[in-house]
């Protein structure tokens, strides 16, 4: 019988190219990877992958079990939902959420205790990723559910296998020191408004930084960007200095220091956050629950 990790080691080689990658994908050595794959040869009777200089690539025969992997993973997820259908709908067992940091923080840890309560014998493991490693994880079986974003309005690429559903639309506010003229202003704040504002901003690369460059992507005067920080409870501490201004998505905002307030924008960067799960586990009573309390 094949074992499945071993599939799944097979296809993160696939996917992410070198045994250490997959190692460190996965929570194995390179070394049980290795030792992985080579009893699948042997399981299946032909060679799965060859050398390629310093590395390795996948034969025609490795990538064509590859591609059935999604399968399997959904036939063994019809098997064990059946199980736990069969079992009064009792929510029970391991159930693993991978989902982006922010996610983690506003949406997940909330329900987290509720949960523990309401099913004592499920247990909720959760696991910080970027949407595509997370998408991935569930298309092969790694996790149960997956929490994502969409990236510039554009939605995470999910395989047919996968159900993807609007859990939460996040929106950028921002954040002032509670002495400053824009804090006695009434209703959303203008863009016009923060003309002369100084800023600290997240890095590029993160979701915040974009955000930030799409509100002054206009012909107007380049933003006067004092501070990079990556963490929001210190860009909220540079804020109550009384220097500079925040961007700061609601759903990442940690508790607010005093002296600091917090304000809606005109026109808000946003981005929707999804669930995505294996079509096949729907019938799982452990999906259906954790999808309920996440829901709230």
């Amino acid at each position: 019988m094949i074992d499945v990790s071993a599939l799944q080691a097979l296809r993160a080689l696939a996917d992410l190219g070198t045994m250490n990658r997959a190692a460190d994908d996965l929570g194995y050595t390179a070394s049980a990877i290795s030792q992985k794959i080579k009893r699948l040869e042997t399981e299946v009777g032909v060679k799965l992958i060859a050398p390629a200089g310093r590395r390795v690539v996948l034969t025609p025969a490795g990538r064509a079990l590859v591609e059935t992997t999604p399968m399997v993973v959904q036939a063994l997820e019809r098997s064990m939902s059946a199980a736990r259908s069969a079992d009064a709908g009792v929510p029970r067992g391991r159930f693993r959420i991978v989902s982006f940091s922010t996610a983690v923080r506003g949406i997940v840890a909330p329900v987290l205790a509720e949960l523990g309560r309401n099913y004592p014998d499920l247990r909720v493991e959760v696991t910080e990723a970027d949407p595509v490693p997370a998408v991935y994880a569930v298309e092969s079986g790694g996790a149960d559910l997956a929490l994502v974003h969409d990236a510039d309005g554009v939605p995470t690429p999910v395989s047919a296998g996968v159900r993807p559903s609007l859990l939460h639309i996040d929106v950028g506010d921002l954040a002032v020191p509670a002495d400053h003229p824009l804090a006695e202003l009434e209703g959303p704040v203008g863009l016009d408004s923060l003309d002369g504002c100084r800023w600290v901003t997240s890095p590029p690369g993160t979701v915040c930084h974009q955000w930030f460059r799409r509100m002054f992507a206009g012909d107007g005067p380049e933003p006067d960007v004092v501070h990079s920080v990556d963490d929001f409870s210190t860009q909220l501490a540079l804020v109550a200095s009384g220097g500079v201004v925040a961007l700061i998505p609601r759903l990442a905002r940690p508790a607010v220091p005093e002296g600091v307030a917090i304000l809606p924008l005109r026109h808000a960067p946003r981005r929707e956050v999804y669930a995505a799960w294996r079509r096949s586990a729907e019938d799982d009573p452990a999906l259906r629950a954790v999808l309920a309390a996440l829901g709230q």
